[in-house]
């Protein structure tokens, strides 16, 4: 069998909006560089994620650059806003139902966004990312044979890998074999992680990233041949990780237990 390596890598500056991917990033102990570094919040300060009438959030692409502190979003109409990122006052939101401090962040991004949902949202900026396990979650690895499967359970030739969101995808491995890795040293390029449990699965999956509309029943087929095995979350597809190593990963980088 080839060697497992890291077949790519994905992130998004603004938690729910379109996935970028890269050729390389640096992996730190709070997740990749420049991933989630924002995060959008309603009136009341919770979360808003791109479920259901949401969906549009995932053909929105922002690029952040660090250096700079400049933030841009382009719109699938080919409209772009950008600019500076200026730091406010800090609320406390309701992250996953659990309250994470985040200062908001001025810009034209809250009226161009809030026009394409038709209801009032906000840009927000947490400390280190809005990474939905905390330090557990630093890191999501997707094993491409994995995608495989629920394809061929779905019926269908492939399942495109930005339906589920995660960071890294392995090729070279079994389906499903990230399961397996819970609990034990892996190295990732020059970063070392350690998986910390199964990633369960919602609604946002059954969305065409291209399209933000449902049209494939990931949760049923998930349900149907993986809802009786034992995981850390139901509907399980790949594993959350913590960084015990942090280092750069490039695409094509090899994968193994250590």
């Amino acid at each position: 069998m080839s060697v497992p390596r890291i077949s790519w890598i994905s992130l998004t500056p603004v938690k729910g909006l379109a996935l970028e991917h890269v050729d390389e990033v640096d992996l730190l102990e709070h997740g990749l560089r420049g991933d989630r570094v924002f995060f959008l919040v309603d009136e009341r300060d919770r979360l808003v994620n791109n479920k259901g009438r949401r969906g549009p959030l995932q053909l929105v692409h922002a690029a952040y650059d660090e250096a700079a502190d400049t933030l841009s979003f382009r719109f699938a109409d080919g409209r772009e806003v950008s600019g500076a990122v200026e730091r406010g006052d800090e609320v406390v939101t309701n992250f996953h139902k659990h309250a994470l401090a985040a200062r908001r962040v001025a810009g034209p991004w809250d009226d161009a966004l809030s026009t394409l949902l038709d209801e009032d949202v906000r840009l927000v900026a947490p400390p280190h990312g809005g990474a939905d396990r905390r330090r557990s979650g630093a890191a999501t690895i997707l094993a491409e044979s994995s995608l495989g499967a629920i394809a061929g359970v779905l019926g269908v030739d492939s399942v495109d890998p930005r339906r589920f969101r995660m960071n890294f995808g392995v090729e070279g491995v079994e389906p499903h074999a990230e399961d397996s890795w819970i609990g034990r040293k892996v190295k990732v390029g020059d970063a070392i992680v350690v998986p910390q449990g199964n990633v369960g699965r919602c609604a946002i999956t059954t969305q065409n990233p291209d399209t933000g509309k449902a049209d494939l029943d990931t949760l049923k087929a998930l349900a149907g041949y993986r809802g009786d095995i034992e995981t850390t979350e139901p509907l399980p597809l790949g594993v959350h990780a913590a960084v015990a190593r942090p280092g750069r990963v490039r695409v094509g980088d090899p994968v193994e237990l250590v």
